[in-house]
């Protein structure tokens, strides 16, 4: 319970957290979880790190990945994940919301609702997921002056520079784009959107000592690859943002489904976390506990019979 209580809060900040797992040999496996209940089932398993995808929290308030979310929209899902769980996230940037002044906005904002880490992207509004066509692209010197002015702006706030160049550029002017933005401050360097391992390798091959960030998104232009591969052709961070709301909607959709034809949720019990399995990711009595004035609630077991 660390918003709660405070008695398991981290001693640093969340960007230096971030920055310290970095340093280990093995890559860094970043599942998305945008919402609290998913962000502690992921900690269940382990992971040490979360991430928070533009898209996923778009389409969560039923959203197309246009940009159309706020700021302040994106610090409502950062501040619940990180007071659910303390760990670190990266949280998706996307344009920065504007221009330098916005940007340095954005990540003040970010870093006080918990975050460790931001995404910021060369593309222009609207901008599209990395892996569908016709992207639009700013210049690099207007990329490069707002991770300048994140850089400027953070006070431990891990920024990585995404470039989607390689598509409608080539390597050669991602390569080019991504040395321009550590150059103007960028810890590390996000290349979206790469179609085969040779081009993972030869991207990291030409930005040697440089921490980077691999994107494992389902029905995109890269092929599936698991963290292990990734860590063999040079890569520091991988991220699989919206794998978990895929998986929850698809479920959604059959449970809705399933009532509109049986009338009940009668044949989906066997599908569903029970009351206590869901009153133990959350920590429900340890809440409760909190306050000597409430009674421990009895869980009920398995389903009343008709009589």
């Amino acid at each position: 319970m660390p918003y709660v209580i405070g008695a398991d809060l981290p001693d640093q900040p969340a960007g230096h957290r971030f920055r310290a797992l970095l340093e280990r040999p093995e890559i860094l496996r970043i599942p998305g979880a945008h919402l609290g209940l998913a962000a502690l089932l992921a900690k269940k398993q382990g992971f040490e790190a979360l991430y928070l995808s533009g898209a996923a929290m778009s389409a969560t308030m039923g959203l197309p990945d246009l940009g159309m979310i706020t700021i302040e929209d994106v610090c409502f899902f950062i501040r619940q994940v990180s007071r659910a769980t303390g760990l670190p996230l990266l949280v998706d940037g996307d344009t920065g919301y504007g221009e330098a002044l916005n940007v340095m906005h954005m990540v003040r904002s970010f870093e006080d609702a918990g975050a460790g880490a931001v995404h910021l992207e060369d593309q222009l509004l609207p901008k599209k997921c990395g892996h569908l066509n016709d992207k639009k692209l700013a210049s690099a010197d207007e990329m490069s002056a707002k991770v300048a002015a994140a850089r400027k702006a953070r006070r431990h706030l891990y920024v990585i520079a995404r470039t989607d160049a390689v598509a409608s550029e080539g390597m050669d002017a991602a390569v080019d784009r991504a040395k321009r933005y550590l150059d103007a401050g960028a810890d590390a360097i996000f290349p979206e959107a790469l179609t085969t391992a040779e081009m993972f390798r030869e991207f990291a091959a030409r930005m040697p000592g440089v921490k980077l960030l691999a994107n494992m998104t389902e029905f995109g232009r890269t092929p599936f690859f698991t963290a292990e591969e990734f860590q063999a052709m040079g890569y520091s961070m991988v991220i699989w943002p919206v794998s978990h709301l895929r998986v929850a909607a698809k479920a959604w959709e059959g449970l809705y489904a399933q009532i509109a034809a049986e009338g009940g949720t009668q044949g989906a019990v066997e599908r569903m976390q029970t009351r206590a399995e869901l009153y133990a990711t959350i920590g429900y009595h340890d809440y409760e506990e909190l306050d000597a004035s409430l009674v421990r609630t009895v869980i009920p077991q398995g389903m009343p019979q008709k009589v």
